[in-house]
């Protein structure tokens, strides 16, 4: 029985759960933040796209002149 209670009374995995439990919770943390950003940098992603097809039809275009700012 003293082994059983000398087992109980040991603490020394205890940190190890503490960093699991802190680790899963950062991670859980940054995929909560990740899906609230996404769409928005998505946005900006197609609209940056745009805006260069459209500098890159207009630099290959023979009237250069026309393209508008």
């Amino acid at each position: 029985m003293t082994k059983f209670s000398a087992f109980l009374k040991d603490e020394s995995g205890a940190v190890t759960v503490d960093w699991v439990v802190l680790t899963a919770a950062v991670v859980g943390l940054g995929l909560l933040i990740f899906s609230w950003v996404r769409p928005a940098v998505s946005n900006l992603a197609e609209a940056i796209n745009t805006e260069l097809g459209n500098a890159q039809a207009c630099m290959t275009a023979d009237n250069a002149l026309g393209c508008t700012q």
